[in-house]
């Protein structure tokens, strides 16, 4: 087949005829690779996606938990002047705890907080 006379199309014949018999097997271990790298894929996106869902159940009672916690915590603790609810006629203990002072301060010291408070409400400031 491979002499002079040979037509084209015999030597394209042989040339397949002729192929080694692990030729075919490249293409293989690619596919069986490629397969594998898109069965990892796969494995891991699903692993992502549970994780995810498990995270979005496990987030909702945490979230209100925090929420719950957040509430408990008093916000006058938090704060240096009283915001609690004003009796009829204002007492010396409430005045004192407006003011942020003892109720045994004296004159200086009241007027001095008085003025400190009065100026951070004032409608002109900012």
């Amino acid at each position: 087949m491979e002499g002079a006379g040979a037509s084209p199309e015999a030597l394209r014949y042989a040339e397949y005829a002729r192929a080694p018999a692990g030729a075919g097997k490249g293409q293989t271990e690619l596919d069986r690779g490629l397969a594998r790298s898109m069965i990892a894929v796969g494995l891991g996106v699903a692993t992502v996606a549970f994780a995810g869902r498990y995270a979005f159940h496990l987030w909702k009672p945490l979230g209100q938990a925090i929420t719950e916690t957040a509430k408990k915590i008093s916000t006058s603790s938090l704060s240096s002047y009283y915001k609690g609810g004003f009796e009829q006629k204002m007492s010396r203990r409430e005045a004192s705890l407006i003011l942020g002072v003892s109720p045994s301060a004296d004159k200086a010291k009241i007027r001095t907080a008085h003025r400190r408070i009065m100026i951070l409400n004032h409608p002109d400031k900012g």
